[in-house]
């Protein structure tokens, strides 16, 4: 299995950007999908984006379109999400996640439950 750490949550005002990374370790990062899900308090976990690794194929929720691109340097095992035009109702721990397994229904990828690999968080706050 693989080991996630993300890095670059902060304190952001509303229409700023920041940039988080996910370092992965423990084994080979070839081969994984790979997720950003996000949670706000007292919310479900909620998807926001992931990279296909069999097609490199990318997938947003609607509320992030247009602002939040999802990368991955394989040379350096990392995924990044690049968020732009930041709202405050962006404000949330983010929690990259990965998985081996590809699935027949691309509906998988955008629930928590496709994952089996997570990374333990980074705090993201917007303020207005």
């Amino acid at each position: 299995q693989v080991q996630l750490v993300e890095s670059g949550g902060a304190l952001v005002q509303a229409g700023g950007s920041l940039r988080l990374s996910c370092a992965a370790s423990g084994r080979t990062f070839s081969g994984y999908t790979m997720a950003w899900f996000r949670q706000a308090p007292g919310k479900p976990r909620e998807f926001a984006t992931a990279i296909k690794w069999t097609d490199g194929n990318t997938y947003y929720t609607d509320s992030v379109k247009g602002r939040f691109t999802i990368s991955r340097d394989n040379a350096k095992n990392t995924v990044y999400l690049q968020m732009n035009s930041l709202k405050p109702e962006d404000t949330a721990v983010y929690y990259c996640a990965a998985t081996r397994f590809t699935y027949l229904s691309n509906s998988r990828y955008y629930m928590p439950s496709g994952y089996d690999q997570w990374g333990q968080g980074t705090q993201v706050t917007v303020s207005s």
